[in-house]
């Protein structure tokens, strides 16, 4: 990308370089407090993704689903929100991000409702789609109300370490919640506990957070609108689907190859769109793109740890759902304090991959640890260690993809990219769940057929197996997670931020 290419007249643009100065946030001394209604908003997305797993089980014998159907529960949410994200960012910038933000906030709280309500299976998976679709809307306009209202460096690294610290241990708050809820009040519970949240976080929303108004004459690119997002859906679709089916089932391969056909057509569109729905130049720039790629690696191991570990926990070692929430609460502390502690008093001082790259390096360490897990293991010893280590790494590298991904964005496009960001993820965490849940399972069941000699040890062998099926997937995650690392250390090249120069000022891609 040329400086010309970034330099060039965008119809999106008013004209205005920034919407922010060196100084503007330190004018508004209520900034502090706008940080806690994103982060509330952020917080309730993301955990929202896991709240209902622990869940599940009481929803389906309530609500009569098969287990065939049960998985919709979790689909029909990331399905929507994955799949409708780019177009929640570009709404943001066209509309204006903080009515975006409220807008967001109040369907989801009335989806979560209408959720809880839930009389029928049909009309839980609706409520679901439909969080997932003002989750869409919410999740980037919150992330570019951040970029755009902390540009002075050393608190913009506070504010996204606070931020980095909520997007990598939500999911794991979310068990914890979703197990007392399920315990001691009620499935329905892990829905409505939205309503409230969302609704402080409104009247938060209106009272403290500013932004400038949407581009009144800009118009949506409904081609690329419906290109891109009926790409990232039948993608998200395709490895939902293959869990159950099986990757060369041809529903499968199918909706593989329409995704691709139509992420292929929407960037050939965005090269020649008037107004694209993601300039390329957002996913041009060499760290960006290299931030990108590590979230969504790094969310690949972080899901399955996640899944397999609250099998392992509940199934095998026979924790409750509130004891399995709780197990999960070391990884959810190791990552604030790796966020808040770590990388938010570093990022202002070394390169983001310097933070990146040892970040992917212990969480891949915890995960090897966790491949010598048997149906014995002890927590304190076996378990413990491997969530502190992926608990640090995540947050070491949470924290600068995000503050480096939004960096130096123009005020016309911080939404998209925030939305991009928020898709990796999502699409990573699709991805994780599908492929490593495939690799256990055949690997379970090799070893079963192998070693079940003695009709009289089949309990015994069948979970052997599991477990083993567990380890040969963790050691794909650790992989993976290394991968991430060296995607990390040779493409986000980017210096420490100067300490006094605005973050919110568009970089020239020649330089970035």
């Amino acid at each position: 990308m040329t400086s010309k290419d970034a330099t060039r007249p965008d119809p999106w643009s008013s004209g205005q370089v920034s919407d922010t100065r060196p100084g503007d946030s330190a004018a508004d001394p209520r900034r502090w407090w706008g940080l806690v209604i994103i982060a509330l908003a952020q917080l309730m997305v993301v955990l929202d993704a896991t709240i209902v797993n622990i869940a599940l089980p009481s929803a389906q014998h309530d609500l009569g689903m098969s287990d065939g159907n049960r998985q919709w529960v979790i689909t029909a949410y990331t399905l929507a929100f994955g799949g409708l994200l780019l177009l929640g960012g570009r709404i943001a910038d066209l509309v204006g991000r903080k009515r975006t933000f409220v807008i967001g906030l109040v369907g989801f709280a009335a989806a979560s409702a209408l959720g809880g309500a839930a009389t029928s299976q049909g009309m839980l998976f609706g409520a679901r789609a439909l969080q997932g679709a003002f989750a869409a809307l919410l999740a980037p306009s919150a992330l570019s109300l951040l970029t755009t209202t902390f540009t002075n460096p050393k608190e913009r690294s506070k504010a996204f370490g606070i931020y980095g610290a909520l997007a990598g241990s939500g999911a794991a708050i979310g068990f914890i919640v979703g197990g007392l809820l399920t315990e001691y009040l009620s499935w329905r519970w892990c829905l409505y506990v939205n309503v409230p949240i969302a609704l402080i976080a409104v009247f938060g929303a209106l009272a403290l957070l500013h932004d400038r108004p949407g581009h009144a004459g800009a118009r949506l690119d409904v081609p690329g609108a419906l290109l891109g997002c009926g790409g990232l859906v039948a993608i998200v679709y395709g490895f939902s689907e293959a869990q159950p089916r099986g990757w060369t089932d041809p529903l499968v391969l199918t909706l593989f190859a329409v995704g691709v056909a139509l992420l292929v057509t929407f960037v050939w569109w965005q090269a020649r769109a008037p107004m694209p729905l993601l300039p390329l130049h957002v996913i041009k720039d060499r760290n960006r793109a290299g931030c990108f790629l590590t979230m969504g690696l790094a969310v690949i191991g972080l899901f399955g740890l996640f899944l397999f570990m609250t099998y392992y926990l509940q199934v095998v070692l026979g924790y409750s759902p509130v004891k399995t929430g709780l197990a999960f609460l070391p990884l959810t502390v190791a990552i604030i304090i790796g966020s808040t502690q770590i990388s938010a008093r570093l990022l202002d001082h070394v390169a983001p991959r310097m933070l990146m790259v040892p970040g992917m390096v212990l969480a891949a360490g915890g995960m090897v640890i966790l491949t010598q897990m048997t149906i014995h293991s002890s927590y304190a010893t076996e378990i413990l260690p491997a969530l502190l280590l992926m608990g640090l790494g995540m947050g070491l590298t949470f924290m600068p993809v995000f503050s480096t991904a939004t960096a130096g964005v123009a005020p016309q496009d911080s939404g998209v990219t925030s939305a991009t960001v928020n898709t990796s993820q999502q699409v990573g965490g699709s991805i994780g769940t599908a492929l490593l849940n495939t690799v256990a399972t055949t690997s379970s069941a090799t070893y079963i057929a192998a070693h079940l000699t003695d009709p009289a040890k089949r309990a015994l062998v069948v979970n052997e197996g599991v477990v083993h099926g567990y380890t040969v997937a963790i050691w794909w995650a650790a992989g993976i997670m290394l991968l991430a690392g060296l995607v990390a250390g040779l493409m986000v090249t980017t210096k420490p931020p100067k300490h006094g120069a605005p973050t919110g000022t568009p970089i020239p891609e020649s330089v970035a």
